[in-house]
């Protein structure tokens, strides 16, 4: 992890407060869990401590309803080809850009999960989609993204190198578990408002095919990092104008729970290979 960046201290410190509640120096692998994706970590593996982000360092309680403000860590399976599974720390929620207009705030999460020891951020979310067969319930592979938001978790001149930012490696172990996942590019608008038609018009144009409010910032932070970073998005509506029905937060929260099951033993089982 680049030590000098100021966010990292704080980092530091929530990563501290984290080894002293869970007893854990070291966790190999971080979850963060969007919209829909709450079930994966009882699957995952034995859940050994539950910590309040509230009573870490830089974090605060999330303003979004059915987002979850705790912290896991989760005793991992041993994975697919023997070895040892270690520890993964599971967010059940992160910090949205639209909350507070600061990247760094957003990128605290995955900076604590490098400061635990994490080599590997597993990002996920809730979005819609700008590709008609891909309808509420598809899981989606994020290959790129798009940061319409404006905004970076980088100060100065930090020069990040994004090729192949989502992982091929994780992406191709992805397809052994589930051969029919599609990929995609995910486009990340500020929020908190839902795109327009215009908008979302826009966002397909110049190469996007699934909209959200997340995972650009955290994915830049999260390389920035040094961590390998693997997304997944479920699809949990059609973007504006793709469907012709107005959008809200209670048909996302109710298409994650709808696929909830089937997602969740997904992710549970491309994370035991990995």
């Amino acid at each position: 992890m680049t030590g000098g960046h100021p966010g990292f201290a704080e980092a530091r410190q929530a990563a501290a407060a984290l080894a002293e509640a869970t007893g854990v120096a070291r966790h190999r692998i971080a979850v963060v869990l969007g919209s829909g994706w709450g079930g994966a970590a009882e699957l995952i593996g034995e859940t050994t401590h539950t910590v309040s982000t509230a009573e870490l360092p830089g974090f605060a309680a999330p303003s979004v309803p059915g987002h979850n403000p705790t912290v896991r860590s989760v005793r991992l399976k041993d994975t697919a080809d023997g070895g040892p599974g270690g520890q993964a720390l599971v967010f059940g929620s992160r910090t949205h850009y639209y909350e507070h207009r600061d990247a760094g705030a957003v990128a605290h999460t995955v900076r604590t999960a490098a400061a635990a020891g994490a080599e590997i951020v597993v990002l996920t979310n809730g979005c819609g989609s700008l590709v008609p067969e891909w309808g509420p319930g598809t899981p989606v592979l994020v290959a790129d993204h798009l940061n319409l938001t404006g905004a970076t978790p980088l100060v100065g001149a930090e020069f990040v190198d994004l090729t192949d930012l989502y992982s091929p490696r994780i992406r191709a172990i992805a397809r052994e578990v589930d051969a029919s996942l599609p990929e995609g590019v995910y486009v990340q608008f500020p929020g908190p408002q839902y795109e327009t038609p215009a908008e979302v018009r826009y966002a397909k144009a110049i190469g996007g095919d699934l909209v959200g409010m997340s995972t650009a910032l955290d994915a830049i932070a999260a390389r920035h990092a040094g961590l390998e970073v693997f997304g997944m998005s479920l699809v949990t509506n059609a973007a504006a104008g793709f469907s012709g029905q107005p959008l809200s937060h209670d048909e996302v929260v109710q298409a994650g729970r709808d696929a909830g099951p089937r997602i969740s033993a997904l992710l549970a089982g491309i994370i035991d290979r990995l």
